[in-house]
């Protein structure tokens, strides 16, 4: 991984880390900032994802790349969600 590769997966983990808030069923009881940084996590485990199977560097847009980096944030968002609700009811 090239450092502009880690520098635009840390752009794209903040963005897809905001986003993943609002795309995310239900509410969140996650602080802000713990959001962005799964994304962050996420789009640079996605972006390591798709280079080990072959698809990061392609013409253009990097489309398996962003879904990967998308569905991780995702998983990321909804199990930060739930780990954190349930430690702050106990």
């Amino acid at each position: 991984m090239e450092v502009t590769g880690i520098i635009s997966a840390l752009i794209i983990g903040l963005v897809i880390g905001v986003i993943e808030r609002l795309v995310v069923p239900g509410r969140q009881n996650i602080p802000i900032w713990l959001t962005i940084v799964i994304g962050i996590v996420a789009a640079l485990i996605g972006t390591a994802i798709a280079a080990a199977v072959g698809v990061a560097d392609t013409r253009g847009i990097d489309w398996i790349e962003l879904v990967i980096q998308v569905v991780l944030a995702g998983v990321g968002v909804a199990l930060a969600a739930a780990l954190y609700g349930k430690r702050g009811t106990t």
